[in-house]
């Protein structure tokens, strides 16, 4: 069947899957810029009952940001997808096999979709408050230190690394599976806490991809896009090689259904 005509079929067919994955990393922009607003802009009463302590602050919004990412993993919606949600993580599983090609190019498609709408949305609602300096349009930039690029490349492809490591331990086994969701959040949080001020935390290709567009400003924007895939997608390579070809059959559904 020619790449034309299976591209066609797959968006026939799991349409609904590639709204969800847009649907979901719009909720994860929204979410993260109402979040940062909250939580670190000067005149937010959350933000002054916090103190100066942006640590404080970081765990402020990594609660809430890794608090959605476990409801939507769970979610009716999520469920139907699978949750990707992140084109890093679309890559990972399509080098294991776990979704169809097709399928992986309309999921990245929506996922960059969905994150262009909200970055560019969230800039109208919130323009007053997003352009602040210590906000800055919720885009992740690379510290202005020397070798500041160096560090957050090398920042995010060890985040990445460790979330898809993550998601294929708990994929990969019956008693683990149902504890995914809930893993991802978590590495969320604490990523947003202890990484950000080396990178900004991104992990993920769409979502600053975005941010910086609807910023119109995107320093660095390729080491957010080159790490994540990079990492994730030689994380998921070399855990099938370890698994010498078990990983495709043992692991649950990640993709749609090919029969739907």
């Amino acid at each position: 069947m020619a790449f034309a005509a299976r591209m066609t079929q797959a968006l026939r067919r799991h349409w609904r899957h590639y709204l969800v994955e847009a649907g979901g990393i719009m909720a994860f922009l929204a979410v993260s810029s109402t979040a940062a607003v909250l939580f670190h802009h000067p005149d937010s009463a959350v933000a002054r009952a916090l103190g100066p302590h942006e640590w404080v602050q970081r765990v402020g919004v990594g609660l809430v940001v890794g608090g959605l990412i476990a409801a939507l993993a769970y979610s009716p919606w999520g469920k139907r997808s699978g949750a990707h949600f992140n084109p890093a993580v679309t890559l990972g599983f399509w080098q294991l096999g776990h979704i169809r090609t097709a399928d992986a190019l309309w999921y990245g498609l929506a996922q960059v979709a969905g994150a262009l709408a909200a970055g560019f949305g969230m800039r109208w609602l919130l323009a007053p408050w997003l352009g602040h300096h210590l906000i800055h349009h919720n885009t992740t930039e690379p510290l202005d230190a020397p070798h500041g690029w160096a560090l957050a490349l090398g920042a995010e492809m060890l985040i990445s690394a460790v979330l898809m490591l993550g998601l294929l331990w708990a994929l990969h086994s019956p008693t683990r599976k149902k504890w995914a969701g809930a893993l991802a959040g978590g590495l969320l949080a604490v990523f947003i806490v202890v990484e950000s001020p080396l990178s900004g935390m991104s992990l993920n290709p769409a979502r600053t991809v975005g941010a910086a567009a609807a910023a119109g400003r995107g320093p660095g924007l390729w080491l957010y896009v080159a790490g994540p895939l990079l990492a994730m997608w030689a994380t998921a390579e070399a855990f099938g090689r370890w698994r010498q070809g078990r990983a495709v059959a043992e692991c649950p559904p990640v993709y749609p259904d090919p029969t739907a």
